[in-house]
């Protein structure tokens, strides 16, 4: 049993001091086993939470997220320190130093009265910093563990930042009719391979037309799923309601009860406005 100092409040070098004794001799043997790769969903997974707390305007669920994330930072920061690599002072020396050379408005003479200006320097200091010569190299940057419509969000950004973009919302919307064509040419092929190549530029063009018109191609997909989501869970019990099974139905009898329950949900909103 490791011995530690019960407290009333802890503080960070708390947290550093835990994590340590729990990855000792003696600690936990399912901490000790955990590497970056092991837990590395758990960091993604800890972060899409406090999102969802973000989201729901809950305080005490965030606080508590936050700290999750916070685990997981002191905790990959741990696995380095023993490695002799760093450890967290050294993480946060760096991202000091990152936050006053990105800043030079507010801790140099340069001067920045506007948010296009301070982004404009941003990504000007971003590239020096990081050593990105190309425009390409901005984007190739880009992670790709990221999820893909965000990823493609930010390539596209990036890509207009360079000047290469479409000149206004009509033919960023023009180019989906395009690409529907190109999708329609592949699927009546019936070339596979170019069928998800075509779908994929599909859908990369739908992230374009959203971002030309101040539309975030993440939320939208995520709102539309939620609305899915309640619509089918009305279908299902306006079929349930009659004795009926979903699956046994078919698709012209369920167009139906979706129609249905499209209604019942148009008047619940209307009322609740």
């Amino acid at each position: 049993m490791v011995e530690y100092q019960q407290k009333d409040n802890y503080s960070i070098n708390d947290l550093l001091d835990i994590v340590r004794l729990l990855r000792s001799e003696g600690g936990c043997p399912w901490d000790m086993e955990q590497t970056h790769e092991s837990i590395k969903n758990d960091f993604l997974e800890e972060v899409y939470e406090t999102i969802e707390a973000i989201d729901c305007k809950n305080s005490a669920m965030l606080r508590e997220e936050l700290g999750d994330v916070l685990l997981q930072v002191v905790f990959h920061t741990r696995i380095e320190e023993e490695k002799s690599s760093f450890n967290f002072n050294d993480v946060c020396d760096e991202i000091c130093k990152k936050l006053i050379v990105r800043h030079p408005h507010v801790f140099g003479e340069v001067s920045a009265d506007s948010t296009d200006e301070v982004l404009k320097n941003w990504d000007s200091i971003k590239m020096q910093t990081k050593g990105q010569e190309t425009y390409t190299d901005t984007l190739t940057s880009i992670a790709k563990p990221l999820p893909a419509l965000m990823r493609a969000q930010k390539v596209g950004k990036r890509a207009m930042r360079a000047g290469m973009d479409f000149r206004c919302v009509d033919d960023a919307i023009s180019c989906i009719t395009a690409e529907k064509t190109e999708l329609d040419k592949a699927v009546e092929a019936g070339d596979r391979q170019n069928i998800e190549e075509e779908i994929g530029d599909l859908l990369f063009s739908c992230v374009n037309a959203a971002r030309h018109l101040g539309v975030d191609a993440e939320i939208a997909l995520k709102s539309s799923t939620e609305k899915f989501i309640r619509r089918f869970a009305v279908t299902e019990d306006l079929t349930r309601a009659d004795n009926l099974d979903m699956k046994n139905l078919s698709i012209e009898e369920l167009d139906v009860y979706w129609e249905k329950a499209k209604n019942i949900i148009n008047t619940e909103d209307k009322i609740n406005e």
